[in-house]
Order: C-alpha cells, then structure tokens, then sequence
C-alpha cells in the first residue's frame, strides 16, 4: 500500500482504526518529496524535521487520548502568501524573500487548532499575480502529469504537490482562478469559496475585494471536509460574513435528480479547445442521465468580465504593494542616495516583471483624468456581473462551464505574452467578480492524457449544492473515467448502475 496514494478520509479512517499511524503517514509523504520534489518543485520551504517531531508527539498524545480530533497527525500543505508563525512566508518574491511571519493567519490558527501537520509552504507565481508558476522569483513548479508544462496558476505548488503525492492536500488562494485553474491543469480538485466564507486575515493581500482562500484535494469528500475547517466568521476581518456553521460532508448525497443546470453558451464558443469541449459535452450527457436538468442559456456580460477583473485587479495590487517600499515591509536596496532612489531601487530589484507590470497598470487606471474611465467603469460593470449573475440562479441551481478553455501548456510558451497568459483566466475570473463560489474537477483527459477540469458555480453560500454536483459526478459510472480517489468498487458500480436504471 502507497500511503500517499489515499485520500484524506481513508488517511482518517486508518488512524481511527490504528492501521496507522501519524508517523507513518507524515514519513510516507516526506519519502516522497525526497523523491519527487527535485523534479515537481512544489516547495519553496519544507518543514519536514518539524513534521516528523509533530507527527510523534501527536502519536503519543493519542496513546493517551489526549488528542481526539479526526484530523490529528494529517499532513498538509500551505500556499506561501498565507502568514504562518514563525515560517518563511515569501510570496515566491524577492521582496519578501526573508520575511518570518510574526503571527497565523486564521485559517492557520484553525489548521493547527485540529494539530494537522504543515509540511511546508508551497510555490505560487508572485503575490499570486499569473496562472502558470513561472513568476515565482525562487522556481518554476512542474505539472507531474508532464513536467515540460505548467502546472497553472498563482496556486500552481499547491496543486502540483497535491496532484505529485507530496501532500494529500493544500490550501490555495483564488483571486481570479488561482485554486481552480490548476487545479483543472493537474487533475485535482480545487473550490473557491463564497467570498466572506473563509476568513482572509493573514492572506498576504493581492486584490482585497476579490482574493479568497480555498483548498486543493484529491477528491470532493477531501474538499468538504477542508471547507469544513476553514469556513466560518472572523471578527478580525471586516470582509467575513455571519452565517451558520455547516457540515459541508452532509450535503453530499450522490444524487442530483431535478437539479437544474445551466449551461453560459459564452464558455463553449470562440477560443476553447476541441478536445475540452468534447469532455464538457460528455459530462453534460451525464448529469442528464443522472436526471439533472440541463438547458443553455446566454451570460451576456461574459464578454466583459476579463478585461473588468484585470482593471479592478491591477488597481487594488497597485494599492496594497505600496507598502512594500523598502522601509516599512520588505527588500531594501543597498543602492540609494536620497528616499526617492531608495522607493525606487528597492521597488525595481524586489519585484519580478509580472508585479510591476500590473502594479503599473493599477496606477495607471487609478490616476488622474482616468479613474472614471477605467476603474469606475470597471466597478459599474462589476455590479452588472453581479446581477447577471443573481438573474441566472433565479433560474438554475448551478452553472457548468469549463475550468480553463485548454489543457496546461508548455513551460516558457506563454510567459513572454502577458495577454495571452491573462487569457488563460477567461472562464474562472467572472466568478471573483461576483463572489460566488465555484469548483473545479476533473472531468477526462485529452489524447495526450493531460486533465481537462470542469467548473461549477454555485449561488452565494450554496456550497453545498456545488459540491454535491461535483461529488455525483465524480462517484457516476457515467463519467469520462472513474476517479481512482473514488475508490469505487466493481459491486457498488453495479448498485449504483441498477439505481440509476430505476
């Protein structure tokens, strides 16, 4: 048995049942990145002597039952622009490229409150600003399903450890799809929660009104149950909502019998592979053999929704990097004569191209004689999106629509061409505009065997609806190809044929 080939909950299962143990499991995975990482490059910190100790010391408090929480000694994952204390938390920037954290971020506080394990923080493009981990100034992470192409972005470490068996799970942070997009390019599955669902203090800010944590996993039960971690109000950030606490685990009936789906006819036109549209198509048959009710429909505002997310994005980058000046947070230079040169020169040498490029762009569509005709222009069709969005939910329960309009692309292929790296956010970006929620699974491969995700966005605080539609479709014989972290069994394939048949 390859430890790090189970899910989560089988992981629980196993330590519940003493089949395993925390050191077991916490030196399965740290064998792998031994093994894996030199050619994955997930990592930009490893915390593996930590893990190891925790790991035993969660070991003997369970001997004694002074641990009882499911997910004690579970190892994870963390995207490096959440605060970790006492951790490097970098941003993948030279600007903070020895910045300690002094303090937890609150999914951080929760992570540890259930003493899972934190194996390391992992790469990401930049202060999250790409959607390929090329801008990372430390490495360029690799999808394991292909190490010549990107593993997608900004999440794109978190994903490739998770998709590589270096971790069984992650969190991510999602600004525009930086959770679900490689989550899509590396054949796992990665929610974006409601935005003020997870609280994102000690989220190292790219763009406040849009950023939101979210976890990678294996399969859909994974992602409930991390949601179920994560989610919930905090008063140390203004922007978390107060609603009541759920069992994301509960809502996943494998049924979706009358559930009606729509279908954005924008996301399935001009642009998208042939081969991703083929394997959307086939999941649509799907959840109508699994008697959903599907029915296209027109999303006009679509259209507009990148060129929107990348104003308002930029414009808010532009404001929360001002504090990275070389004085108050991050690198400063060693050359300057006077305070100009010195917010200059530790601007110009701390952050990478891409950063400077869209902190360029936000001031620019912020400054004088251009902020009506950019950025309020930009927040007015923002409200429009919005209510597209809410007309579309009076009408269906979820909207199906691909994760990225083609599979993961070549290392070095996009990077030199921001517009058509920006491009690759095209279907997930309206859905930070909105705040909804949204997930991404697999949904087949194409004939190079590279993962083809499919998206599902859900209405405001209807996670449970998406992650029911995902966990179906993951678990029906119908689907493109059976997950293996489904682990269904030839007998229940039977069952579960003769039920649908009824």
């Amino acid at each position: 048995m390859d430890i790090t080939e189970l899910t989560v909950h089988e992981l629980r299962d196993k330590l519940k049942n003493k089949e395993l143990t925390s050191t077991d499991i916490t030196k399965a995975y740290i064998d792998k990145i031994g093994q894996e990482e030199k050619n994955v490059q997930a990592f930009i910190t490893t915390l593996t002597d930590e893990a190891m100790e925790q790991a035993k010391q969660i070991d003997e408090k369970r001997a004694k039952g002074e641990v009882t929480n499911e997910l004690a000694g579970i190892p994870i994952g963390i995207k490096d622009n959440i605060c970790t204390k006492g951790v490097k938390t970098t941003c993948a920037s030279k600007m903070l490229e020895n910045f300690v954290a002094p303090y937890n971020a609150t999914v951080m506080e929760k992570i540890e409150a259930e003493n899972m394990i934190n194996l390391g923080k992992l790469n990401m493009d930049e202060f999250a600003m790409g959607a390929s981990t090329e801008y990372s100034y430390f490495k360029k992470t690799r999808n394991p399903r292909n190490l010549k192409t990107v593993p997608g972005g900004s999440s794109g470490g978190s994903a490739a450890a998770v998709a590589a068996n270096l971790v069984p799970w992650a969190l991510g942070s999602d600004t525009g799809g930086s959770v679900r997009q490689p989550a899509s390019f590396c054949g796992v599955v990665g929610l974006k929660p409601t935005y003020g669902l997870v609280s994102r203090y000690g989220l190292v800010a790219f763009a406040s009104s849009l950023d939101q944590i979210g976890p990678i996993t294996k399969d859909v039960t994974d992602c409930a149950i991390l949601l179920n971690v994560i989610a919930g109000h905090d008063e140390k950030d203004s922007t978390s909502m107060k609603i009541e606490k759920k069992d994301y685990c509960k809502a996943l009936k494998n049924d979706v019998k009358g559930l009606k789906i729509g279908v954005p006819k924008e996301y399935f036109g001009e642009g998208i592979n042939a081969e991703v549209k083929e394997k959307l198509e086939q999941a649509i048959e799907t959840y109508k053999k699994l008697g959903a009710e599907v029915e296209e429909f027109s999303l006009d505002i679509a259209d507009y929704a990148l060129a929107t997310y990348y104003i308002i994005a930029c414009a808010e980058a532009s404001s929360n990097l001002g504090r990275f000046d070389g004085i108050r947070y991050g690198y400063r230079t060693k050359n300057f004569t006077n305070l100009k040169e010195l917010f200059k020169n530790s601007r110009s040498e701390g952050f990478g191209e891409e950063v400077k490029r869209r902190i360029i762009l936000g001031t620019y569509v912020l400054s004088s004689g251009y902020y009506d005709a950019y950025y309020k222009k930009a927040q007015q069709v923002r409200t429009l999106v919005k209510r597209e969005f809410e007309k579309a939910f009076e009408k269906y329960d979820v909207l199906l629509t691909p994760t990225s309009p083609t599979v993961a692309f070549e290392i070095g292929t996009r990077s030199n061409n921001p517009l058509e790296m920006y491009l690759a956010d095209i279907c997930t970006v309206s859905v930070n505009i909105a705040g909804v929620p949204a997930i991404s699974i697999p949904c087949g491969e194409n004939k190079d065997g590279m993962p083809i995700g499919m998206q599902l966005i859900g209405n405001y605080f209807a996670e449970e609806t998406i992650l029911n539609a995902a966990y179906t479709y993951e678990c029906c014989p119908h689907s493109d190809k059976i997950t293996k972290n489904c682990k269904i069994q030839s007998e229940e394939i039977r069952k579960c044929q003769e039920k649908i048949m009824k």
